[in-house]
């Protein structure tokens, strides 16, 4: 079993910056797949980015490409979403999500373990 709680999240004016903080409890983190997801209202929950075991692969969803950053370190069974450049359509509430089978990470269906959210507002 894996716990995960995200920390971070905010109000930010767009062209801003916010870093979102996914803690995992467990002693084998660095044996999950770790993604992003972001679910705005009345819209499907969609991935974000995912980031590798090593943390050496990344993967993001086209519309946050050169502005967010996924990263992890293993020591302290943590992810981070770096995000940079906001805007009023990345508003919604941002999930961390942990995986230990299968071959795709863009799925919300691929993963095991879920956070339970953490507000993103960005202001225009």
């Amino acid at each position: 079993q894996v716990q995960l709680v995200e920390s971070g999240g905010g109000s930010v004016q767009a062209g801003g910056s916010l870093r979102l903080s996914c803690a995992a409890s467990g002693r084998t983190f660095n044996a999950y797949i770790m993604g992003w997801f972001r679910q705005a209202p009345g819209k499907e929950r969609e991935f974000v980015a995912a980031i590798t075991r090593s943390g050496a692969n990344t993967n993001y969803t086209d519309s946050v490409k050169g502005r967010f950053t996924i990263s992890r370190d293993n020591a302290k069974n943590t992810v981070y979403l770096q995000m940079n450049s906001l805007k009023a359509e990345d508003t919604a509430v941002y999930y961390c999500a942990a995986k230990r089978l299968g071959h795709s990470m863009t799925r919300v269906l691929d993963y095991d373990y879920w956070g339970q959210g953490t507000q993103v507002t960005v202001s225009s």
